[in-house]
């Protein structure tokens, strides 16, 4: 007989226990803000060639358009996976405000707080995060 996901507003934090957590996340969401900003910044910065003033479309050298764009392209994976934790943290930031931070979204147990402690944004329980990992 499968059992039933506990209840998320029963495993969730206590308001007073999640206080220190909130104050964590949106301590880290500023920080992103910021990074995500100059990372923008970064990724629309000219080329290497419009920057010193010449603007025809071939670099001084060849080696330049791939070093051009291999650092848009890191740029642009960095910029994406801090968008992703941005996300992250205002999910985690919501689930405290309706009181069920600290319980798994998956199957609704209790997230350890240890695992809080290093990652605050999680949603899930190690359980529940090394079965998705298999997957």
């Amino acid at each position: 007989m499968p059992t039933s996901p506990a209840d998320p507003k029963k495993n969730g934090m206590k308001p007073a226990d999640a206080e220190p957590f909130r104050v964590v996340l949106q301590t880290l969401r500023a920080r992103l803000r910021g990074d995500v900003s100059q990372l923008t910044e970064s990724a629309l910065r000219k080329t290497r060639s419009e920057a010193s003033g010449d603007l025809s479309s071939m670099p001084i050298h060849m080696a330049d358009i791939g070093s051009d764009n291999y650092e848009q392209e890191f740029t642009l994976n960095m910029l994406a996976a801090e968008e992703g934790t941005l996300h992250l943290i205002q999910d985690a930031l919501a689930r405290i405000e309706s009181g069920v931070y600290g319980a798994c979204v998956e199957c609704g147990g209790r997230i350890k707080k240890p695992r809080l402690h290093a990652i605050p944004y999680t949603p899930l329980c190690i359980d529940c995060a090394n079965q998705r990992e298999r997957v």
